[in-house]
């Protein structure tokens, strides 16, 4: 089959390989019908991943067919439709037993798939602890509406739900990209008074005044004095900063409010600096990531019945084999991208 494998740093290639088996009796294999690529496979690309192991197929956004499961799983079957979760987990350690999915203790547990086992931008994946890692897609959602509830979609919900929003707060998304516009779709759910987005790409910020126009828009530029501007009590109640730039964390605890609280879901590639003499007194609480995925059941509920739609964010379509052209346009922002599915399936097949 054909599989998109993290050559060394720097570089990624399209290899065939051989279709995966199931190797342990909680595994499933996965035909995959719908991939994706996500900021997180360039992180791998560019060495800022040091977990993430050379020769690994990479991918971790999809949706596919079961096509065989191992002994040990009872949740789904052969022809089942799924989503599957960036996470593997056990559900049975101390960290799967709180929720803390991301820390899962088992050798496969936590983001796994397309970083220390092979993913699925390819054919065919091998799920391990499909039990807990698959949700089952409702006959009435698409592939396209049901692509980033494991992993980017998850990473808004987790966001927007341990960020504690209440109806009376004013709210700061950091980033308007595909994973701050999850966030953002997470947070409406929770109705807040105001929702500002932050976002410093002009193609982005149209984005969101488009197609969802009770939202408020700035730049980095003014965020302090819009952000002062729109809240009540000098600064943001909950911010949560998913740009991830250079200067987006210090932005986010400097329009928070005092005593708010900030969620940090960027994947940074360098080490941030808390200048905790600068923000003495103002009683933050921080929250960081990784995502704890384990709401995928509940995201695919709320498509199904209309609340969520992320298929705007795909703006770009691709078979598998051009990937690497695919890649090219999503790293470097070319022609408006915001998400890019690929379908695995060859150039002239695609309709």
């Amino acid at each position: 089959m054909l599989a998109l494998t993290y050559i060394e740093h720097g570089k990624f290639g399209l290899t065939e390989k051989p279709v995966p088996e199931i190797i342990a009796p909680g595994d499933a294999i996965v035909r995959v019908t719908l991939g994706s690529i996500c900021t997180s496979d360039l992180h791998i690309k560019h060495g800022s991943v040091p977990r993430a192991v050379p020769g690994i197929t990479v991918g971790h956004e999809m949706v596919g067919v079961v096509e065989k499961t191992g002994s040990a799983v009872h949740n789904v079957k052969p022809g089942d439709r799924v989503a599957v979760n960036v996470e593997t987990f056990c559900g049975e350690c101390f960290f799967c037993k709180h929720g803390y999915v991301n820390n899962c203790t088992d050798p496969d547990g936590g983001w796994a798939l397309g970083c220390r086992i092979d993913g699925g931008q390819a054919e065919y994946v091998r799920v391990p602890h499909a039990d807990t890692g698959l949700s089952l897609i409702p006959d009435n959602v698409s592939d396209e509406q049901a692509l980033f509830v494991g992993d980017i979609l998850a990473t808004g919900y987790w966001a927007a739900k341990i960020s504690e929003i209440s109806p009376e707060d004013t709210v700061l998304i950091i980033g308007a990209g595909p994973t701050g516009i999850c966030t953002l779709l997470c947070t409406m759910l929770k109705k807040p008074a105001k929702i500002i987005v932050c976002e410093q790409d002009a193609a982005r910020r149209r984005f969101v005044e488009e197609h969802y126009p009770d939202v408020l828009v700035t730049s980095p530029e003014g965020c302090k004095e819009f952000v002062l501007a729109h809240s009540l009590h000098g600064g943001a109640d909950r911010v949560m900063e998913v740009a991830g730039g250079t200067d987006t964390f210090r932005l986010a605890w400097e329009c928070a409010r005092p005593n708010a609280i900030v969620t940090v879901v960027a994947l940074y590639d360098r080490p941030q600096v808390l200048p905790l003499p600068d923000m003495y007194g103002k009683n933050l609480t921080f929250k960081t990531g990784g995502v704890d995925g384990c709401d995928c059941d509940e995201i695919l509920r709320l498509i199904s019945e209309g609340k969520i739609d992320t298929t705007p964010l795909i703006t770009h379509r691709f078979p598998l084999d051009r990937i690497m052209d695919a890649y090219e346009i999503f790293e470097n922002r070319l022609d408006g991208v915001i998400k890019i599915s690929v379908l695995p399936t060859a150039a002239g097949d695609l309709k």
